[in-house]
């Protein structure tokens, strides 16, 4: 089982991103998954997630600026920001879980697989 996340990277107040992350060793059916992000210093926190029941959800940071989804077609969960702002930077990490359904984002804790993260800087 192997996550492994996709296009981070330098990006300017106010524009948008697209991360992806790839699974092998499993497909996204029947998982919970989420994206998080941590900064030196900080503890690991929820941006966005999709439950196992197919629900998605947003923490009011992000909310409005975020989606999830899962592409099929690549067996990648997605996630797309606009309207980045500074607080954005930070490492961005994919998460998953077999049959983990939630009614909001769950900590990082409840997590089973993990990538190895990508970079995220967004220039004031």
């Amino acid at each position: 089982v192997q996550l492994v996340e996709s296009g981070g990277g330098l990006a300017q107040a106010g524009g948008s991103l697209r991360l992806s992350c790839v699974a092998s060793g499993f497909t996204f059916d029947e998982y919970g998954v989420g994206w998080f992000r941590q900064v030196p210093g900080k503890e690991r926190e929820a941006v966005s997630c999709s439950s196992a029941d197919g629900s998605v959800h947003y923490p009011d940071y992000v909310r409005g600026r975020a989606i999830i989804y899962v592409n099929n077609a690549e067996n990648a969960v997605i996630l797309e920001m606009k309207s980045l702002k500074p607080e954005d930077t930070g490492v961005y990490y994919c998460a998953a879980k077999a049959k983990l359904a939630f009614f909001s984002c769950p900590g990082h804790e409840v997590f089973a697989f993990w990538g190895v993260g990508t970079q995220v800087t967004v220039a004031s």
